[in-house]
């Protein structure tokens, strides 16, 4: 790899603090100097948007909950342009400025302007990739325009998701709704998720993404299904989960009062009976109260339960005398995870607050309810005609007697743009750790699977069994979390996922190649990343 995971070169002399004499801490400067100029060397690249907030006067395309509203769909816009100042300048006291519609607040728009001292700075990541320099490459491109073919598409998805919510996954491929989503689906040219050999999307394939070892298997992850234990402390993995058929937000005067940040009065109802994850609304009630890597830490303990392998590149594979600890050690393990969260939150923060702006789909599904029954008069935009004439859409009605999509959560969406996902961009950095420290390639022995009812874990014995591996399973565990705070819970787009998942890889690459640098071991780790290739991190 070039440039980041260069060997560090000498610091100038001049550079050095005055009088520093001691050994070790001018080796500290200079591992410090060397790694922050590499980092600063990475341009920050063009970050571009999907053009809805300028297209549109009133602001339909753009994220505005919580700020106040003049009516269904339209922002005061006086009250926007006080919120878009404070998303340009970042100041805590613009912020403090912005007029909101109810006791709802914004959801830490301040860390988007927050620095990391580890990896590349979260703004360096962006539209393009550095043109001197290609480890933050990966692309965070414009979301799909409000009329756009793609934003219409994935709104379909999102519909259907929606009244699949309560089917077990294992149910999918005899359930007639999920007949009809594949069907719908799998004519949409612009759908962006897995087909099968012949180009169809499949019941099996609903709600699955693309990367390796992601359609192998069950639906959930094995991590989110193989008991384990906290040191003394067992871990069925049986979550809470919310009660079946309770869904929100379908009536226009509720979902108003969500738009505006005040609150329903409504709480989720928590099902008595632990459960293991087995269909969208449980997902979605995991990741509604998760901490935000508590998934891939309860990854690395199950890694540990089953004595999996550790990556055979580490400097311990073969000592005869020491064992790692406080470096590739358990120590080392449960620490990075929440040393790459922090850091991926805030960098995906800044894509979500200053960059994009991108609404959630309770908007959208606003703005289809408006045009359909013809209250949308005064709207400056509309979606494009593939949701608006789909089958999901008329499935939806049928259930709801509205066109509004339909929420898993009393307050729908959290009070903070969608593009790119939080989750996905943990997800993806958390899952790069555990891929450096550990053996992916190793297969998944006597997979299980969940019953219909979640109530029992019988074998897997579905003819792929034998190609399910610890990195697709982690590919997975990202899907199954983000698509579980996204698309099953109706409150973020595909393309959300997709890009985050890849964001947070990058940025968990620039983090371990930094650490790298701190270790005294020698070594050179390789590992597979979402796409297939090879990340390489060495010192």
């Amino acid at each position: 790899m070039k440039g980041l995971s260069m060997s560090p070169r000498p610091v100038p002399p001049a550079c050095k603090p005055h009088k520093l004499t001691n050994k070790r801490a001018l080796e500290a400067f200079d591992l410090r100097f060397t790694r922050a100029t590499r980092q600063a060397e990475v341009p920050i690249p063009p970050h571009k948007t999907n053009g809805d907030e300028e297209r549109y006067p009133d602001k339909i395309g753009t994220f505005t909950k919580c700020v106040r509203q003049d009516g269904p769909g339209l922002v005061n816009i006086p009250a926007y342009k006080i919120f878009r100042h404070a998303t340009e300048t970042g100041k805590f006291a613009d912020y403090e400025k912005v007029p909101l519609g109810g006791s709802r607040t914004l959801n830490g728009p301040e860390g988007s302007y927050a620095f990391a001292f580890e990896g590349t700075d979260g703004w360096q990541f962006g539209s393009a990739a550095s043109s001197r320099n290609q480890e933050p490459k990966v692309i965070v491109p414009p979301a799909p325009a409000l009329a756009s073919e793609e934003y219409g598409t994935e709104l379909v998805e999102l519909y259907w998701a929606s009244l699949l919510r309560d089917v077990a996954f294992t149910e999918y491929r005899k359930n007639p709704i999920a007949a009809k989503a594949a069907a719908e689906l799998s004519r949409m040219p612009k759908y962006a998720g897995p087909r099968d050999a012949s180009g169809k999307v499949t019941p099996h394939l609903l709600f699955r993404g693309k990367f390796s070892g992601e359609t192998v298997g069950p639906h959930i992850s094995q991590f989110f299904l193989v008991p384990t234990q906290l040191g003394a402390q067992p871990l069925s993995q049986q979550v809470v989960t919310y009660l079946p058929n309770l869904d929100y937000m379908t009536d226009l005067p509720l979902w108003q009062k969500v738009q505006q940040g005040i609150s329903t009065g409504l709480t989720n109802q928590k099902d008595r009976v632990l459960r293991y994850l087995h269909d969208g609304r449980g997902l979605a009630s995991y990741t509604n109260v998760d901490e935000l890597y508590q998934a891939y830490f309860t990854a690395y303990l199950v890694l540990e339960s089953l004595n999996l392998p550790k990556n055979p590149a580490s400097p311990y594979a073969k000592s005869k005398t020491q064992n790692g600890f406080g470096t590739f050690g358990p120590p080392d393990f449960a620490a990075t995870l929440a040393q790459v969260a922090k850091i991926a939150l805030n960098a995906v923060w800044y894509q979500k607050w200053v960059v994009h702006l991108r609404h959630r789909p309770e908007s959208g599904g606003g703005i289809v309810h408006l045009i359909k029954t013809g209250k949308g008069g005064t709207l400056s935009g509309g979606v494009n005609k593939n949701v608006l004439d789909s089958a999901a859409l008329k499935e939806s009605f049928n259930k709801y007697g509205s066109y509004l999509l339909s929420q898993a959560f009393t307050e729908g969406s959290p009070a903070h743009p969608a593009y790119p996902t939080g989750h996905g961009t943990v997800g993806g950095a958390c899952i790069t750790v555990l891929k450096f420290f550990f053996d992916g390639a190793v297969p998944i022995a006597a997979p299980k699977i969940p019953s219909p009812d979640g109530l029992s874990l019988p074998p897997y014995t579905g003819s792929d069994k034998g190609s399910m591996t610890v990195n697709g399973e982690l590919n997975k565990l990202a899907r199954n979390i983000t698509f579980g705070h996204g698309i099953h819970a109706g409150i973020h787009w595909r393309s959300d996922s997709d890009y985050s998942l890849l964001l947070g890889e990058a940025i968990a690459i620039s983090i371990l190649q930094d650490l790298a640098y701190s270790y005294r071991e020698k070594f050179k780790v390789k590992f597979a990343k979402l796409d297939g290739s090879t990340a390489v991190i060495q010192n």
